[in-house]
């Protein structure tokens, strides 16, 4: 049997293809198809099964990361999106957190709500901070709002009432009206997307999740279809922004819980690598066609957060931890208004890509920059089956870059190298340094199809000692995917003070997720002896307005005296200091629902030794200038070989660069392990 991972990216839909028969794993890479992404998916599947000789009934499990929801949010694609809420309460979204992303630059402005003024109604109907309610629901006045919103065209609707992470009742009675009066229309609840206090960020995450359903919706049907269309019968499952994989239902009922969907796999992916590789601590440095993701993975765990932006709107759900910036493949290369060279963060993507790619880009890219230095093949990409253009990426960097600046080609092409390199290396420092961590201490693990080209400047600005590569790091979110569990995550708000009387009625809070996460791995097919429950506290002081998560001990119980201790640890931790005797506030209870998949097991049985043999040799620019130097086709060496720098190791799916000075040699595992110089 087969099992399939895919990410849909910007530029690229990647490909792992696992053989649980002999361990072994092939890739596959093809363009993404912006306008219908399951177009790429579709002949990406067709092409690798025909390429591999795959039988699509010997398929077992396909998984999929989409940047669909996120890449809707971006671009304002979503649908037309009302609001019912609690009377007085309409402007919630309007009025947030009053804080600006730059205190004195009045010229930045906030990104308007997804739900227009217009659009968000207000009904009568209270519950208070206690969970009683104060007024009834009024019931006809919801049925007006239903009507008017579907008189103003609407195609998704939102339900966000105060407080009622504590009583959902009036959610749920306004969900029945507003679904009995338009059934065609998409509702989501603040209560069943997110049942937690705070209520900018429950409304706002409730508005992206029903301003994105709709065309998610309409994405996995066609998505199912083409599957069936090549005859894969088996149900996908999606990956989450907490690192799991989720059925095609959940997606459908909670889209917004895959606005990180590719980027958390990668990271899943990267800490299973690097920890079978002997390398516990790594910092994961994702560069695609269009962003770089950095995350850090430490004791062989990735970072998480419950919440982030995600183009300037706040999203909270669980989350892998991943620090964004827009500096990919296809940043495209610019001079702003005093003359200086700028890098980013626009991106010409897939369609039409960069200069090189020959498809009507005519703006130069990062990839067209490295192409001119010959640090990428500036014959063909993709193993060959990928054509690019040298003289139009040259002539683009010479007419945009290179003479307004008075610069030859070759200059200009590494300024624009150098100038991604330093911003990709201020995100490493935004999630090492800048949070308390040596990077000394870590290894520099790329991936992404320009991840490897970058990793020996990034490491040697950042001052990271080592760099591990893994085998076709092109595609690594896609084998992420494969190390996946499934996985569901539930939230329950109610602040109450931590003693030993309330202790009883916060474990119940746990009983009672525990029972729903159940019967959600039961849904998605999971064996009772493959399900695991995993709880977090999240408290903090009385009188804090930010929480520290403490975790059950190693034995999995969580008595009252555990949580005391587990809380002051986990406040030094995290502000360095706790005080005894002062009285502690229970705010969240979460817990995650897992359920375990087969790993695939790979092996790496190739072993050579001496000196591996070139497969070619082209000059290529450096610092210094023109170097002639060796290239070695990735697939010929061995565990065991090592190699000098300059040197470039191609594959399909990626270019690795090894500048002058830097040593490498391939680990037992086929990973390539660069040691940079001091």
């Amino acid at each position: 049997m087969y099992r399939i991972g895919f990410d849909v990216g910007g530029t690229f839909t990647d490909f792992t293809v696992h053989d649980e028969r002999d361990g072994s794993l092939r890739y596959f890479k093809t363009p993404s198809t912006p306008g219908d992404p399951s177009e790429a998916i579709e002949a990406g599947l067709s092409a690798l099964i025909a390429e591999f000789d795959i039988r699509p009934a010997e398929i077992g499990f396909v998984g999929h990361g989409t940047t669909v929801a996120t890449n809707m949010v971006i671009e304002r694609r979503g649908v037309r999106t009302g609001l019912i809420t609690t009377k007085g309460f309409r402007d919630v979204l309007e009025i947030g957190r009053q804080t600006r992303p730059n205190l004195y630059d009045y010229s930045i402005n906030k990104a308007p709500p997804l739900a227009p003024r217009a659009l968000r109604i207000e009904v009568p109907g209270r519950i208070n901070a206690a969970g009683e309610e104060l007024v009834p629901l009024d019931e006809a006045a919801v049925a007006a709002a239903a009507e008017a919103l579907a008189a103003a065209d609407v195609q998704a609707i939102a339900i966000c009432f105060l407080h009622s992470y504590l009583r959902d009742a009036h959610e749920r009675r306004a969900a029945e009206i507003v679904r009995a009066r338009l059934p065609s229309v998409y509702v989501s609840t603040s209560a069943e997307v997110l049942p937690e206090f705070r209520e900018y960020e429950r409304f706002s995450t409730t508005v992206i999740n029903g301003y994105v359903g709709p065309k998610m919706e309409r994405y996995l049907d066609r998505f199912l279809e083409r599957l069936i269309a090549i005859g894969v019968t088996t149900a996908p499952y999606t990956i989450h922004s907490n690192g799991g994989l989720m059925s095609v239902e959940t997606v459908r009922a909670y889209p917004v819980r895959t606005c990180l969907s590719g980027p958390a796999a990668g990271v899943v992916g990267a800490a299973e690598v690097a920890r079978a590789a002997g390398f516990p601590n790594v910092v994961t440095f994702d560069v695609g066609g269009t962003s770089t993701d950095v995350s850090l993975i430490e004791r062989g765990v990735p970072a998480f957060a419950t919440s982030r932006l995600v183009a300037d709107y706040p999203v909270r759900t669980p989350m892998v931890d991943v620090h964004v910036i827009g500096a990919g493949g296809g940043s495209i290369a610019w001079i702003d208004d005093a003359g200086a060279l700028k890098v980013g963060p626009h991106s010409a993507g897939a369609d039409p890509g960069p200069v090189a790619y020959g498809r009507g880009g005519t703006l130069p890219t990062l990839t067209d920059a490295n192409i001119v230095l010959h640090r990428l093949d500036p014959v063909s990409l993709l193993g060959g089956r990928m054509r690019v253009d040298e003289a139009a990426a040259r002539q683009a960097i010479e007419e945009k870059i290179a003479r307004p600046l008075g610069l030859t080609v070759e200059q200009a092409a590494l300024g624009i190298i150098r100038i991604a390199v330093a911003n990709m290396s201020r995100a490493i420092r935004a999630v090492s340094t800048e949070k308390g961590h040596d990077l000394g201490d870590f290894a520099l693990f790329p991936f992404g199809g320009a991840g490897p080209l970058h990793a020996g400047a990034v490491a040697q600005e950042c001052g990271i000692a080592r760099v591990l590569v893994p085998q076709e790091p092109g595609t690594m979110c896609a084998r992420g995917i494969l190390m996946s569990d499934i996985s569901l995550d539930y939230v329950r708000s109610e602040v109450v003070e931590a003693t030993e009387a309330a202790w009883p009625g916060i474990l119940a809070r746990f009983d009672e997720m525990e029972g729903r996460g159940r019967d959600w791995l039961g849904a998605s097919r999971v064996p009772a002896d493959r399900r695991s429950f995993h709880r977090v506290v999240e408290a903090r002081y009385k009188g804090q307005n930010h929480e520290v998560q403490v975790k059950p001990p190693t034995d999995g119980a969580m008595g009252f005296a555990a949580f005391q201790q587990g809380f002051a640890e986990a406040h030094r931790r995290e502000y360095g200091y706790d005080v005894a005797g002062r009285m502690v506030e229970v705010v969240n209870c979460r817990l995650k629902a897992v359920g375990q998949v087969d790993r695939p097991e790979t092996r790496f049985s190739q072993i050579a030794s001496g000196t591996p043999a070139p497969r070619a040799r082209r000059p290529v620019h450096f610092d210094t200038g023109w170097v002639d130097t060796l290239v070695y086709d990735r697939a010929t060496l061995g565990a065991g070989q090592r190699l000098a720098g300059p040197a470039i190791i191609d594959e399909m799916s990626s270019t690795t660069v090894v500048e002058p000075g830097q040593q490498v040699v391939v680990d037992p595992s086929g990973n390539l392990l660069v040691e940079i110089a001091a």
